[in-house]
């Protein structure tokens, strides 16, 4: 493995998946960043001592740090929209008239794919929005 925040997402996770793993199945873990850490050369007493200790400060490292992208994540997101930044997929025009023409396109006036160009849709997702105006009661 690479990295130990790999094993979860905060430190009760890793700490218990690196138990799990060690105690429970009996694997050795090798972590190509940090080497003091793997298990397979550090069996003795001291040696176990040293990577629980490393372990448990990396771990409290790693669960401060995701916290800290996450405070700054919300921090960007707020001031971002605080300046009017628009999140999302933006809204897709849609002709005023568009139900008169499905409406047209129900009664065989018209086919699927030029209905569709005239909205300014693909033809699935104007049989997606013949699909909800039905719902809705605005189409038979």
């Amino acid at each position: 493995m690479k990295s130990i925040d790999r094993l979860g997402r905060n430190y009760e996770e890793i700490i218990e998946q690196w138990r799990y793993i060690t105690k429970e199945i009996g694997a050795d873990i090798v972590i190509l960043d940090i080497p003091i850490l793997n298990t397979n050369s550090h069996k003795n007493l001291i040696g176990t001592l040293v990577s629980d200790i490393v372990l448990q400060l990396l771990s409290f490292v790693v669960q401060n740090e995701r916290e800290n992208i996450r405070q700054r994540q919300a921090e960007g997101i707020a001031a971002a929209k605080a300046r009017g930044v628009k999140f999302g997929r933006p809204i897709k025009y849609i002709p005023e008239n568009y139900l008169d023409i499905i409406i047209r396109y129900k009664n065989k006036e018209m086919g699927r794919n030029e209905t569709a160009r005239l909205i300014g849709c693909s033809p699935s997702t104007l049989h997606l929005m013949i699909n909800k105006l039905k719902k809705m009661g605005k189409l038979h």
